[in-house]
């Protein structure tokens, strides 16, 4: 289990102070400063799909030039601008095994993780 972001993303402190409160210990990498690797943005792209990945309400998409916004069409333009400007990806992105599941709210991880005990 892995947790990505950006460690100052409100989402990302919500989803972090969600998962301490119940325990749960998830290493945390902090992809604005550590960096993302193409093998990573192919394997969400792969679960999740491009569109879902790309945070189009964030500040960085917003402040993006249009030329720029306009010219992601495709998986492979979303992944280069994905590998370019990290910060446009929705956060947080949460891997349990092979999943990938994108974005947080605490009903989502309540019935993710209510469902992950119920498979012990």
């Amino acid at each position: 289990m892995k947790l990505y972001g950006i460690k100052n993303c409100d989402t990302i402190k919500k989803a972090r102070a969600w998962l301490t409160q119940r325990g749960v210990a998830v290493p945390f990498h902090d992809f604005k400063t550590e960096g993302i690797t193409p093998a990573l943005v192919n394997q969400w792209e792969k679960a999740v799909g491009w569109e879902t990945l790309i945070n189009r309400k964030g500040t960085t998409w917003r402040t993006l030039p249009d030329e720029l916004r306009n010219g992601v069409t495709d998986a492979k333009t979303a992944k280069q601008l994905m590998l370019d400007k990290p910060t446009v990806i929705k956060r947080p992105v949460l891997e349990i095994g092979d999943a990938v599941h994108i974005g947080f709210t605490p009903a989502a991880y309540e019935a993710l993780f209510t469902g992950l005990a119920g498979d012990r």
